[in-house]
């Protein structure tokens, strides 16, 4: 209703979710594309990185009910122009669309707290680590240490591990005072086997964005809901980088460490990945081995 009150702005089409967004920005190669951030299949955030490589003269503005300063970072990190915070959408939807078809940023006025011009998404509220471990203990140690911590304050933990890790890591929780059975019951204590996991979101060698977003994103909201808490907080432990490095695809690897790092923005979660630093050898693995470290908000070596 907005767009008819300017003749000269044509609507050529409408997406309902992500994926269709990306596919008719391809298609059609709009001069500028309104997306939601909370859309199905594909988040808008990586719809927005999808649709820059497509097409890359299409201008981009975030129209989205939140306004958290990580998020509206990210989304401004694709490459997108605007961010419009729907509650002031009745007033600067019309202005944001008018400055960024100018190629000039546009930010709401309630989000100009913060500066995001140029500067890089803050990870300070939300943790992704990566652990590379020499032993088995030390690779328990980092994971059981944030998982134990989450559950006995009733949050939610998720943990993407092979069969001898999950098994391992169940008993050193039960070592320190967690319920394992309790917490899986009540669908706060999530395992997953990193094989079949995988196989649910990898398409030609590659992670999916769709399919992992709609997968991943699943998972925490099905473990998120079953705190029963207002706030929930979830902690995703995880070896599919790691698996993926192992089995000698270092671009999956990579791109998996991305998405995870994606969605732990949107969704505000902390995220743990640990890799074997015997799975490491010579200088030939030295560029993934920074590329890995690069995803992540801390490293750790023992």
């Amino acid at each position: 209703m907005l767009f008819q009150t300017r003749p000269e702005w044509q609507v050529v089409a409408e997406a309902l979710d992500g994926s269709e967004a990306v596919q008719k920005a391809e298609e059609l190669k709009p001069d500028l594309i309104l997306l939601d951030i909370g859309l199905p299949k594909l988040n808008g955030i990586e719809a927005a990185r999808r649709i820059r490589q497509l097409s890359p003269n299409s201008q981009i503005v975030f129209l989205s009910g939140n306004n958290d300063g990580d998020v509206v970072r990210a989304a401004l990190s694709t490459g997108a122009l605007g961010y419009v915070h729907k509650a002031d959408a009745q007033s600067e939807l019309l202005p944001a669309v008018d400055a960024v078809s100018r190629g000039k940023q546009f930010v709401s006025g309630s989000l100009k707290g913060s500066e995001f011009t140029g500067k890089p998404i803050e990870k300070a509220s939300r943790r992704h680590e990566v652990q590379f471990y020499s032993d088995d203990a030390t690779f328990l140690d980092f994971f059981a240490s944030s998982v134990a911590v989450a559950l006995k304050a009733g949050d939610a933990a998720i943990v993407v591990a092979t069969e001898s890790h999950l098994d391992a890591l169940a008993l050193r929780l039960t070592t320190q005072g967690v319920d394992v059975y309790a917490a899986s019951q009540q669908g706060t204590y999530v395992q997953l086997d990193v094989a079949k996991t995988l196989s649910t979101f990898m398409v030609n060698d590659m992670p999916d964005a769709a399919r992992f977003f709609e997968v991943v994103g699943g998972l925490i909201e099905t473990a998120a809901k079953a705190t029963k808490r207002e706030h929930p907080r979830v902690v995703a432990c995880g070896e599919c980088s790691p698996v993926l490095w192992a089995q000698g695809k270092p671009d999956a690897a990579i791109r998996s460490e991305q998405l995870w790092d994606n969605i732990g923005t949107v969704f505000k979660i902390d995220i743990l990945c640990a890799y074997a630093l015997s799975s490491f050898d010579g200088e030939e693995d030295e560029q993934v081995f920074q590329g890995i470290c690069a995803e992540h908000s801390a490293v750790y070596s023992r």
